[in-house]
């Protein structure tokens, strides 16, 4: 009996030096297998996973390899899950396959129909149906006019929002009420956060508020099996919320009706690695893709999306007050320039003024929180003597002194050593800490304060499991008067106590080549300021210190105003000058290679291909350049900047480009890696 052969197209993950982007053909015995089904097929002498896609009409080539398996226990990836994959393929110039394939979990590529039909069906006998019946009333608090306005409008029609609300206003309570919105009607719910370690508050807060109703999240820290497991449970729409990090807009969702991402202007939500997607934009498109409203939630937005507001794309909706009534914290300047210089040292940790308010906290037991950027003891060290400093043999960075285990620890590439009893260039026993770090903050402020109860949270003091939430518990519980961290603090939690916060060192990022830098410190500290005076009982008498020695300059103006319209404004308007993003398509390509002089030559090269064409679309292409931190465990590194005024030209000009570059990579045989970055966010 003769069985009918169909020519299927199958997404899978091809080698990038092959430059095979697109889905492959292959002989399918299974009739109608619909797009969307995962399979397993022959690639070279491997058999990998793949995902069956639309095929473009034309003749199949003959002699077709055969589909070997179809995972037909698991339903289809729906039609526009499968869109917003192909686009951001597309758009971040990524092979679909490659991109299709590493959004899905990994435990989920190894396992077979048999494999797959037992996980479900356990995953069916665990999982209890809801204790609650769906569209139980919310218990919270009430909300007030300009919440309920922002409720309203979010659940009037599709479109993306944003919810522009100070630190404190309630911007959680809206997106629960939206939520329960959503899922009266039967939708699933997508709530997103930048980072990790905001997820358990905010997944507490969901899961008290709708009990009852399934809640899953999805993000790095689960193991695979829970990510399996979580994964499953939103693409069999038996999951009615999911809470997660940037990987989560993948999530499979087959009744998606509401997407959140809360603090939308933090950089995390940009992948810096493999496949460079912005969260947050695939989050708008697919909103758009698939009807349903999405919103995006910041005191300080990025101002790609300020702009898109100030167009009439995006609808602003507004939270400009305190619950409560609480105000903001009064923001102080202090003038280091004030201080006598100290010859040979860091300098002071805190100016006098700053003890003393702290001091005055800890008497009434409040908490005052001190924000440093910048973890270990002190950034490096030094010899007095014959100037000889910590450098990473391995990097063009420096190791940091970290006190707590003596040692010398590379933040770039891990490389860590003992830390020299002497010098090791001159023999010198003198070698001191330049600079300061949270550890050494840690340490001085104990010191300035004795008796006063100083906890530290950075990286460092979190690696092991659950010790960033037992951290955060004795925060909570009174049990700090003093709590020293870097950003990881400084953002989302919501601290009852705290009534001062203190920025001791922010002044680096004014200067810095990155012209990102200042909308990023303007962000970090009113976030940071943010922390103050959340119980509106102490809002009135609390503060945010700024210690700096510019204490003229125009964003720490706007800080003390807590103004980010004006600052904005001012940015923006620089950025129009300067042909700068949100008023320019920017990408960044990459190349590395074990010398500088090979990846150089390499992208000089690249350029050179297209040069005339750039030129004719109006897209500058600049001359290579090493990044900041040129030189990464025995890696040189390499970045060409490539500039149009259109987002279109800029894709056109990649589209036609990047596939060249394989060929072009087998010619400079030293270059080790080569990546292009799209709306890249550090330059």
């Amino acid at each position: 009996m003769q069985v009918d052969l169909v020519t299927v197209a199958v997404a899978v993950e091809t080698p990038q030096h092959t430059g095979l982007g697109a889905p492959l053909d292959y002989a399918s015995t299974a009739p109608g297998l619909p797009p969307g089904t995962l399979v397993r097929v022959p690639l070279g002498r491997r058999e990998v996973p793949g995902i069956v896609w639309e095929r473009p009409p034309g003749d199949a080539p003959p002699e077709l390899k055969p589909v070997r398996e179809v995972l037909a226990s698991l339903p289809p990836l729906g039609d526009s899950w499968r869109q917003l994959v192909g686009f951001a393929a597309a758009y971040y110039q990524r092979g679909l396959g490659e991109l299709a394939l590493a959004v899905l979990p990994p435990e989920l590529r190894k396992l077979d129909d048999v494999q797959l039909t037992r996980r479900i069906a356990r995953l069916h006998r665990a999982e209890a149906p809801p204790a609650a019946a769906p569209g139980d009333p919310l218990h919270g608090p009430a909300l007030n006019d300009e919440q309920r306005a922002a409720v309203e409008a979010i659940g009037a029609a599709p479109g993306t929002y944003l919810l522009h609300g100070v630190t404190g206003s309630g911007k959680t309570e809206v997106y629960l009420h939206a939520a329960e919105a959503a899922l009266a009607a039967g939708r699933q719910v997508l709530v997103m956060v930048p980072e990790i370690n905001l997820t358990p508050q905010l997944e507490a807060r969901f899961a008290e508020r709708f009990a009852g109703r399934r809640l899953v999240s999805l993000h790095s820290g689960l193991t695979p099996a829970q990510r399996l497991r979580h994964w499953m449970l939103a693409h069999l729409g038996a999951a009615d919320l999911v809470l997660g990090t940037r990987l989560a807009v993948f999530a499979s969702l087959p009744r998606l009706g509401l997407i959140v991402a809360d603090e939308e202007h933090d950089p995390s939500f940009k992948q810096q690695e493999g496949a460079r997607y912005s969260a947050r934009d695939l989050a708008v498109y697919r909103g758009h893709v698939e009807g349903v409203p999405v919103v995006l939630g910041s005191a300080t937005p990025s101002l790609e999306t300020w702009q898109r507001v100030l167009e009439g794309r995006y609808r602003r909706l507004a939270l400009p007050q305190r619950i409560g009534g609480g105000v903001l914290p009064r923001v102080r300047l202090f003038d280091m320039n004030t201080l006598p210089r100290q010859r040979g040292s860091a300098g002071p940790a805190l100016a006098p003024p700053l003890v003393q308010a702290i001091a005055e906290r800890i008497e009434r037991g409040e908490q005052s929180l001190l924000f440093l950027n910048r973890r270990g003891y002190a950034p490096v060290l030094h010899c007095t003597a014959c100037g000889w400093k910590s450098g990473c043999p391995h990097c063009s960075a420096w190791r940091v002194f970290h006190k707590g285990d003596r040692s010398l620890r590379c933040h770039h590439c891990g490389f860590t050593e003992r830390v020299p009893r002497a010098c090791p260039d001159c023999g010198n026993l003198d070698i001191a800490p330049l600079g300061r770090g949270t550890e050494r903050l840690e340490e001085q402020i104990a010191e300035l304060l004795p008796g006063a109860r100083v906890a530290r949270i950075d990286a460092d003091t979190t690696r092991t499991k659950g010790s960033l939430e037992a951290q955060l518990g004795a925060v909570h519980a009174g049990d700090v008067d003093v709590l020293v961290g870097t950003q990881m603090i400084a953002k989302g939690h919501d601290f009852r106590r705290i009534t001062l916060v203190a920025a001791v060192n922010p002044d680096s990022a004014l200067f810095a080549s990155d012209f990102r830098a200042p909308e990023r410190l303007f962000s970090l500290l009113m976030q940071a300021a943010g922390r103050a005076g959340r119980d509106a009982e102490q809002a009135a008498r609390s503060e945010m210190w700024v210690q700096t020695w510019h204490p003229r300059h125009t964003l720490y103006a706007a800080l003390r105003r807590h103004d980010y319209e004006a600052f904005a404004a001012g940015q923006l308007e620089e950025r129009l000058a300067a042909g700068l993003p949100p008023f320019a398509s920017l990408a960044l390509l990459r190349a590395e290679a074990r010398e500088a002089a090979v990846a150089q030559a390499f992208l000089r090269a690249a350029a050179e291909r297209v040069q005339a064409q750039a030129e004719s679309m109006g897209v500058t292409i600049y001359p290579p350049v090493p990044p900041p931190v040129a030189r990464v465990a025995d890696v040189d590194r390499m970045q060409m900047l490539v500039e149009s005024p259109t987002r279109g030209a800029l894709q056109r000009l990649l589209a036609g480009w990047l596939p060249q570059m394989h060929t072009l990579r087998a010619q400079h045989k030293g270059v080790l890696r080569w990546a292009v970055d799209v709306d890249p966010l550090a330059i």
